[in-house]
């Protein structure tokens, strides 16, 4: 089993998001589970506003001597899908998940809601960069420049797809609509009349027929522990001719541009793993990266 280095990187990074709190260091050559570490000795931490136990997070059964009744991992647990894209992953001596991607130096869930597999979905919503009318060329690539909606994250401050958790029960397609419509949309500043104007607009992007799945798997989120992690569906809904989405301004102005339609190219720092879907967009549609 080799070590799977490149996609978890920022799952080993310390502070942890929104805290203080040092991941045990992790080098490279010990991330994989079938390396034997015994010094391995990370740190149990779990954040206060997942501990409070709001309905969206799952009970700490440790806590209350529930561990036979704890969770059904791997499998579909009511209304809670904890399955994984990556396949079958383990179960700890603790009758803990196992990230199935190594050791981050931290276990327990930090801030995500489920053990195992947390389940997100980004909707990346592109159209072509025009000036006229007519598509703008890279000078250097000599290909057409894609544009996409991107939101800044108040938590890091970070630019990122306008992604979120699917709900417990939700259809992934579902929570692609809402997210794209409370993250970019309710960024804007914007009347509800022109705030349900453009609603009514850019559904008709959110169709099955032209949605295109990108990515679907485990993301290197730096919220990731031992216990729990992020996967995702990214799905490209592309206006090709501009006539839907791609008519709606967002810029928001004064207010730092919390939403706003960006060039996509790869001098782009954008949070956890966004950069590597936005390179399988401008693959897919033969745009400038």
């Amino acid at each position: 089993m080799g070590t799977p280095l490149m996609i978890h990187v920022k799952a080993r990074s310390s502070p942890y998001p929104e805290s203080q709190v040092e991941r045990y260091p992790v080098p490279d050559n010990y991330v994989s589970w079938s390396i034997p570490w015994a010094e391995y000795e990370p740190l149990d931490y779990t954040a206060d506003i997942v501990r409070a136990g709001p309905e969206w997070a799952d009970p700490d059964f440790r806590e209350e001597g529930q561990s036979e009744d704890g969770p059904r991992f791997n499998t579909l647990d009511g209304r809670i899908d904890r399955t994984s894209f990556v396949g079958c992953y383990e179960l700890d001596e603790d009758k803990l998940p196992r990230n199935p991607m190594g050791r981050t130096g931290i276990t327990s869930r930090g801030l995500l809601g489920k053990w195992g597999p947390n389940h997100a979905a980004d909707p990346i919503v592109t159209r072509w960069k025009r000036e006229a009318g007519e598509k703008v060329i890279h000078e250097q690539s000599g290909k057409p420049i894609l544009q996409f909606v991107a939101i800044k994250r108040k938590d890091c401050g970070e630019w990122a797809i306008p992604g979120g958790m699917v709900d417990n029960g939700e259809l992934v397609s579902a929570t692609l609509k809402r997210e794209f419509g409370e993250e970019a949309l309710d960024s804007l500043t914007a009347s509800k009349h022109e705030k349900d104007r453009l609603r009514r607009l850019f559904q008709s992007i959110f169709s099955n027929e032209k949605a295109k799945e990108v990515f679907a798997g485990y993301v290197d989120d730096p919220r990731n522990t031992d216990s729990a992690w992020v996967e995702t569906v990214a799905t490209n809904f592309h206006d090709d001719t501009g006539d839907s989405v791609g008519q709606l301004d967002l810029q928001s102005g004064d207010d730092a541009g919390h939403v706003q339609w960006s060039d996509i190219d790869q001098k782009l720092q954008l949070y956890a793993t966004h950069s590597h879907f936005l390179k399988r967009v401008t693959e897919m549609w033969g745009a400038h990266w």
